[in-house]
């Protein structure tokens, strides 16, 4: 995923494109990458369209609005008190950056549209939605 979210809109890859992407950092065999993008096809989260014999792929979404969805699908059949629970949980855990970011969406979605701290990204900014930790998202190919 995180070589086809650098793409630019429109663009596409093939196994092969994406596999020399990959094995230019770590060993992958061709046959994992293959059967990877095929399952990743399947789930929806990225869109494959023959070309020729081959098939090419983009991502079906941005990396920030699968992590939204993700945030989405995992609160959606908790129970109002977990919610809130879960919600301060997270919240609690945030560093400076990622509160102004939230201060800053909620000021959004209710209206206004304030700047953000200097240095501080704001959603719009759309950094494609790298985990604040650094770590590698379990669906990354």
């Amino acid at each position: 995923m995180d070589d086809l979210w650098t793409l630019d809109p429109g663009q596409t890859r093939t196994v092969r494109e994406v596999h020399a992407a990959i094995a230019a950092e770590r060993d992958v065999a061709y046959t994992t990458v293959m059967t990877v993008m095929d399952r990743l096809a399947k789930k929806d989260l990225v869109v494959q369209e023959k070309a020729g014999r081959a098939y090419r792929y983009r991502a079906a979404s941005t990396r920030s609005e699968m992590t939204a969805e993700l945030m989405h699908r995992t609160l959606e059949g908790v129970g109002d008190d977990d919610r809130r629970s879960a919600l301060v949980s997270f919240v609690a855990d945030a560093d400076e950056a990622d509160l102004a970011a939230l201060r800053d969406a909620l000021a959004r979605v209710e209206g206004g549209a304030p700047a953000a701290a200097p240095g501080v990204a704001t959603p719009s900014d759309d950094d494609g939605g790298a985990p604040a930790s650094g770590g590698t998202p379990s669906w990354a190919v």
